[in-house]
C-alpha cells in the first residue's frame, strides 16, 4: 500500500530517492540535527539495491548482486548491523576454462599457485603486481572522500581546497605517474607490462568490462580494474554477499535513518522542482502533494534532476550544453535465475579434486571469459551495434550461503554480464529478446552442461529494462561511464562537481557525482558533507575542513 504523508511543515532537508545514496546522506544530515524527509518514486526503498520475488518462494536482488564497496566507516558510523545488515562470505573466484580452471583471492598465496599451473613467471610476478596494485588503490581509496574542486577558479575559497586537497594528499605525488598510467592506459596494456599469459591477464581484465562499454583493449579501462576492486571487504576483489540480498543494505539504512527522524514516503514520484530566483523552492509530487525545504540533495540521475524536473531553461547553457555530454549508455544485461542446483561447471570436478575451493564445494562468484581475446569480441560485437555473441557473464550463487532466497534445496542464480547496448543498430529488443536470452544460456550451457535444464523460472533484463524500473537513463549501473573524462572534476560535468549545483540550495548526492556508481554510500556521505558545510554546521565528517 502506499506510504501516507499529510502536508507537513517546511522540512530542512529533502532527498530525492531513497536508493541507499539518498539513505546514506538522509542519515548523516538528521544525525546533524536537519528535520530530513525522502521521497521515493517506487513502492520500495533501495533503488538498484533491492530484493524481490522472482518466483514463488524465491527472492533476488534484482539489480545490484555482490557487496564489495559499502564502506566500514558507514557501516559503523550508522551502526547498520543492529538495523539488520549481516555480510556472508563469498567463494574465491573462479574462471572456468573448459575442464580447467583458475582461482582469484585475495590469499596471494592461493592466487600465486593457481597461475604457477598456467605461467611460472606470471606466478612468481604476482606478489609484486598485487602490492604495485594495493599502493595504487590506497591513493583511490583516499580520494573517494575528497570533494573535487575547480581548478580554474582564482577565488580565496579554491585556493584554500587545493591547498588542503594538496596538504592532505602530499605523500602521494611519489605515486603520480601509477596513477596517471592506471586511468588513461588500457586494461589490456596495464596487464602486458606485468603478466604474459592472456588467460591470467583476463583475470583482471574482466573487471574492466562491467558495467562498462568498453573492451580491455579500450584507453582509460584500466582504472575500472581498480574501481571493482577497490572495496574493503573480505574476498577475491573485496566482495561479498549480505543474508537477505542487498535489498538488506537499504531497509538497514532506511531503519537507521527512521531511528535518526527521518520520515520516508514511498510511492511519491517528482513531478518538478521549482526554482524561483535561482533557488529550490518547493518539491511537488505527481500526485500533487507540495514539500518544501532551503536544501534538496537528488539521488536521482544528473540528467533526470536537470532534463526532467528542474528544466533546462532554468539552468545555464554552458552546463546543459556540458551535461548533454555526460554519456550514460549502457550495455549491461541482468538475468535473475530460480534454479534446482547451482551451475555444474565442466571445470568442477578438477576444481574439487584439487581442492582449489578450500572448503566450498560451489564456487559463489565466477567470471565467465576465458580470455582476453573473449572479453575483446564481446566488446567489438557491441560496438558495431549488436549485442556480444559470446557475451562474458558473472554467475553468482548466494544461496550457496544465504537459506533465505529460496526453498529448501533450491537455488537463486544470478548473472551479470555484457554486452548488450540500450539500443541495437539495425532491430529491435523486441524482437531480439529472446534470442540474445538464449545466446546468454547457451554460453552458460558451454561452461556448465546442463544449465538451462536446471531454470525453474528466469528474468531478463536489458539496459531498457533497468530505464524503465529504476530510473537510470539508457540503464547504466553506474550513472555514467567511469572514464577519465567523466571522473573526479569532470563529474558530471566541470565546475560544478563538488556535490553542488547551479541552483541555490539544489545538490547532487548520488552516483552521478564523485567518486560515481557501486554501492559505496559515499557520494552521499560526501555531498551531505558539504551541505552541512554550507549551512555552518559543525560535523566530524571525514574532510570536512
Amino acid at each position: 500500500m502506499p506510504s501516507s504523508l499529510h502536508m507537513t511543515t517546511k522540512h530542512d532537508a529533502i532527498i530525492i530517492g531513497a536508493g541507499h545514496n539518498g539513505l546514506v546522506c538522509a542519515n548523516y544530515l538528521a544525525r546533524a540535527g536537519l528535520k530530513v524527509l525522502v521521497l521515493e518514486r517506487r513502492h520500495i526503498v533501495g533503488g538498484a539495491a533491492v530484493t524481490e520475488e522472482i518466483a514463488p518462494g524465491f527472492r533476488a536482488s534484482i539489480f545490484s548482486y555482490l557487496m564489495s564497496i559499502l564502506h566500514p566507516r558507514i557501516q559503523t558510523d550508522l551502526n547498520l548491523r543492529a538495523h539488520g545488515l549481516t555480510v556472508m562470505p563469498c567463494s574465491d573466484m573462479l574462471s572456468p576454462l573448459g575442464d580447467d580452471y583458475i582461482i582469484f583471492s585475495d590469499d596471494v598465496r592461493r592466487t600465486q599457485t593457481s597461475f604457477s599451473r598456467f605461467n611460472k613467471a606470471d606466478a612468481d610476478i604476482y606478489p609484486e603486481f598485487d602490492r604495485a596494485l594495493a599502493d595504487t588503490t590506497e591513493v583511490f581509496r583516499k580520494l573517494l572522500w575528497e570533494t573535487p574542486f575547480d581548478p580554474t577558479k582564482r577565488d580565496w575559497k579554491t585556493f584554500k581546497q587545493a591547498a588542503g586537497f594538496a596538504l592532505r594528499n602530499r605523500k602521494y605525488g611519489r605515486k603520480f605517474f601509477d596513477v596517471a598510467k592506471l586511468v588513461t592506459m588500457s586494461a589490456y596494456d596495464f596487464l602486458s607490462e606485468w603478466f604474459e599469459d592472456d588467460r591470467i591477464k583476463a583475470v583482471l581484465a574482466y573487471y574492466a568490462s562491467i558495467g562498462t562499454f568498453a573492451g580491455p583493449r579500450s584507453p582509460g579501462s584500466a582504472y575500472v580494474i581498480l574501481h571493482h576492486i577497490i572495496g574493503e571487504n573480505a574476498g577475491a576483489g573485496g566482495w561479498g554477499f549480505i543474508r537477505g540480498g542487498m535489498g538488506a543494505i537499504s531497509e538497514s539504512l532506511a531503519s537507521a535513518a527512521r531511528a535518526n527522524g527521518v520520515e520516508i514516503l514511498t510511492d511519491a514520484g517528482i513531478k518538478r522542482i521549482e526554482t524561483p530566483m535561482g533557488r529550490v523552492g518547493c518539491v511537488v509530487t505527481t500526485d500533487g502533494q507540495t514539500f518544501s525545504a532551503p536544501v534538496v540533495a537528488s539521488n536521482a540521475n544528473a540528467k533526470i534532476l536537470f532534463f526532467d524536473l528542474v528544466g533546462a531553461d532554468n539552468l545555464p547553457e554552458e552546463f546543459v550544453r556540458d551535461l548533454n555530454g555526460y554519456r550514460t549508455m549502457s550495455t549491461a544485461f541482468k538475468m535473475n535465475i530460480a534454479a534446482e542446483r547451482p551451475p555444474q561447471y565442466a571445470c568442477l570436478p578438477r576444481a574439487n579434486r584439487d581442492r582449489a575451493l578450500g572448503n566450498w564445494n560451489y564456487p559463489t562468484y565466477v567470471h565467465v571469459a576465458p580470455d582476453i581475446d573473449y572479453l575483446e569480441r564481446a566488446y567489438d560485437d557491441a560496438k558495431y551495434g549488436g549485442y556480444s555473441r559470446n557475451p562474458f557473464i558473472t554467475p553468482v550463487v548466494p544461496t550457496i550461503v544465504d537459506d533465505t532466497l529460496a526453498p529448501a534445496g533450491k537455488h537463486v542464480v544470478n548473472l551479470f554480464g555484457g554486452h548488450a547496448p540500450y539500443k541495437l543498430r539495425d532491430r529491435e529488443w523486441s524482437c531480439e529478446r529472446d534470442n540474445f536470452q538464449k545466446t546468454v544460456l547457451d554460453t552458460m550451457d558451454a561452461f556448465a552442461p546442463g544449465f538451462s535444464d536446471d531454470i525453474i523460472e528466469a528474468q531478463m533484463l536489458l539496459p531498457e529494462d533497468i530505464e524503465r524500473i529504476v530510473n537510470l537513463p539508457q540503464g547504466h549501473i553506474f550513472q555514467g561511464e567511469l572514464s577519465t573524462d567523466q571522473l573526479f572534476n569532470f563529474r558530471p560535468v566541470p565546475h560544478w562537481a563538488d556535490y553542488r549545483t547551479p541552483i541555490g540550495g539544489l545538490y547532487l548526492c548520488g552516483a552521478s557525482v564523485h567518486p560515481g556508481g557501486g554501492v559505496s554510500g559515499i557520494p552521499g556521505y560526501n555531498a551531505a558533507r558539504e551541505i552541512l558545510r554550507d549551512l555552518g554546521k559543525k560535523s566530524n565528517m571525514r574532510f570536512a575542513s
